[in-house]
């Protein structure tokens, strides 16, 4: 784990593990996130994530667990499974 990850609404891709290796994926303003540190870009993947309380990835899926709800992210399509 990086350095200042302890917050639960962000999450990083460990390079090898499926998609998004590298990256460092975060919830912002009911909206989920990657941020690439090589470029300093950051890409909106999600929007209306609301009442975000974590998020964590396996291989190419971003889970998000909410107040109501648990969404998966599949990053190799690119929406909500």
């Amino acid at each position: 784990m990086i350095a200042g990850f302890e917050n639960k609404l962000h999450c990083e891709g460990i390079v090898g593990d499926g998609c998004g290796g590298g990256r460092i994926f975060f919830i912002e303003s009911d909206t989920l996130y990657a941020h690439d540190p090589m470029t300093k870009e950051n890409i909106k993947l999600l929007d209306n994530v609301l009442d975000a309380k974590s998020i964590s990835k396996k291989a190419c899926i971003l889970t998000i667990t909410c107040d109501n709800r648990v969404i998966q992210f599949d990053l190799s399509k690119m929406k909500v499974k």
